[in-house]
């Protein structure tokens, strides 16, 4: 082996321990989402509702659907159907993590927030058959869709990922 090939498998070590926080901060997205769905069922029956602003509502609904309740319904199909994608879309933004140079950041922080915020919901799928949301946001009688923390991470993955693109 040539010292060249010593020097780019000590890179590549370097860089996927370097990359590794990226990680940490998915699982952490991972965490919070976990403990706080916990807390709302133990908090809320199904469809029960806490009002803790005049436009934000506490409440436990589950979604057999993608996002904003799309595909929403019954069928155990979709569930497959949502579990292979985020398991391929988990393999795919892992190895790009992995081979993204430490700076600049905003890249693999918003991968990360999109990583964690699939791997949430997908282990809801596995648990309990549909995922848990709780957030539910409205104004004089318009309701956006409920959501949680996982669909936060994705979205504002979504958004900083666009941003990096931009700034590019």
């Amino acid at each position: 082996m040539h010292s060249s090939s010593f020097e780019q498998a000590a890179n590549t070590k370097r860089n996927a321990w370097g990359q590794s926080r990226y990680f940490l901060l998915s699982a952490l997205v991972i965490a919070l989402d976990q403990w706080s769905k916990f807390r709302i069922e133990q908090m809320l029956p199904p469809y029960g509702q806490i009002r803790i602003l005049p436009i934000f509502t506490l409440t436990r609904i589950y979604n057999r659907g993608a996002a904003f309740s799309f595909m929403n319904g019954p069928g155990a199909w979709r569930n497959d159907l949502f579990l292979a994608i985020v398991a391929i879309v988990a393999v795919v933004i892992g190895n790009w993590i992995l081979r993204l140079p430490s700076r600049p950041r905003m890249l693999p922080i918003a991968l990360s927030l999109t990583l964690g915020g699939a791997l949430g919901n997908a282990i809801d799928r596995v648990v309990h058959g549909h995922v848990i949301d709780f957030i539910l946001l409205h104004v004089n009688g318009w309701y956006y869709p409920a959501f949680n923390i996982a669909d936060s991470a994705i979205t504002i993955g979504a958004v900083l990922f666009v941003w990096s693109l931009l700034k590019r």
